[in-house]
């Protein structure tokens, strides 16, 4: 929490410390948008440094941020979050703002997020896409981003009601304290479950949110990108709740061996044989691999509840935010 420095009554009061602010910008191939994303943001919060991350663009993406006056850096590795993971690791500041390069998000609103973690001593404030799952941009980006906000919610709890926004603000020790293992767009995912097994106090804020350019090209891909999400929260889940994730598949096998059982013991009720012995076999077999999963289930959850305990002790080893208002 932000902390009030103790000062003699007879003393003046010591002036505001102002917090570094760094804007960070993932890009790819955005040419066409960055020099105004950095316009915007530098009119918006003129004390902030601004950042581009070039991630192999093959347009002349760098240049142009460097001739609009950002710093440039790149990452080789292909993927939002190893673009997101080297932002946080190399940029020192005290308040992280996070943004897409693609126009799509309103700079102006950017001094309301950074007030809103200040003033509400949090550690994430998401600026949420207004009408995101009614008009994502794009056929099928609503359907999904409204079906994809729903399955989070019943996994990890309803704290966020857009996981995929890129326009986020952050303080320091969620930066530094963040394992961030995704390699692509599902890093704003993994960011959220972050916060919701945490506990980490967040908010969220309303932003409006245009489209691209005519000229200016999506990278999402919606099969792809969305059978990857899809991937993140099995991984996601079985690493942050074991014991309800192998306790379903479990139930599961245990369901079909219950299925496959119940003729076997009307035979056998009836003439005290079992003639189909391979579905016996099978139906045993499932009940064991069942067994298994609850079990390992279990030893799992002890398991990740002693990482959970770890990775809270490595957020809290940083400090948290000691400017004043």
């Amino acid at each position: 929490m932000w902390r009030e420095q103790n000062t003699p009554t007879h003393a003046p009061a010591a002036d505001p410390v102002k917090p570094r602010i760094a804007v960070t910008i993932p890009c790819y191939n955005e040419a066409v948008t960055i020099a105004k994303v950095i316009a915007d943001f530098r009119q918006a919060l003129p004390e902030a440094e601004i950042y581009v991350f070039d991630n192999n663009s093959t347009d002349n993406t760098a240049q142009v941020a460097s001739d609009a006056g950002a710093i440039v850096r790149t990452e080789r590795r292909q993927g939002k979050g190893h673009v997101v993971r080297r932002m946080f690791a190399d940029i020192e500041a005290d308040i992280y703002l996070m943004v897409d390069g693609d126009d799509t998000y309103d700079a102006s609103i950017a001094p309301t997020l950074v007030e809103l973690l200040q003033r509400n001593h949090v550690d994430m404030v998401v600026g949420t896409r207004a009408n995101v799952t009614k008009d994502a941009g794009r056929e099928g980006h609503a359907l999904g981003n409204k079906l994809f906000n729903k399955i989070y919610g019943r996994l990890f709890g309803k704290q966020f009601s857009d996981i995929f926004s890129g326009y986020r603000v952050f303080t320091r020790r969620f930066v530094k304290s963040f394992p961030a293992v995704s390699s692509g767009f599902e890093i704003e995912t993994e960011m959220s479950v972050h916060c919701s097994q945490l506990g980490i106090p967040t908010l969220e804020r309303p932003t409006v949110y245009g489209v691209r350019p005519e000229d200016s090209q999506s990278k999402l891909r919606t099969f792809r990108d969305g059978f990857r999400i899809l991937g993140m929260f099995a991984m996601l889940a079985k690493e942050t709740r074991p014991a309800a994730f192998f306790g379903a598949l479990g139930m599961g096998l245990a369901l079909v061996a219950a299925a496959l059982s119940v003729p076997l013991f009307w035979t056998y009720a009836q003439t005290g044989l079992v003639p189909r012995l391979p579905t016996a076999i099978l139906a045993v077999g499932l009940v064991v691999t069942a067994t298994i999963f609850a079990v390992s289930g279990l030893i799992l959850d002890s398991l990740a509840r002693a990482r959970i305990e770890a990775k809270r002790a490595v957020f809290l080893s940083f400090n948290s935010p000691d400017w004043r208002e």
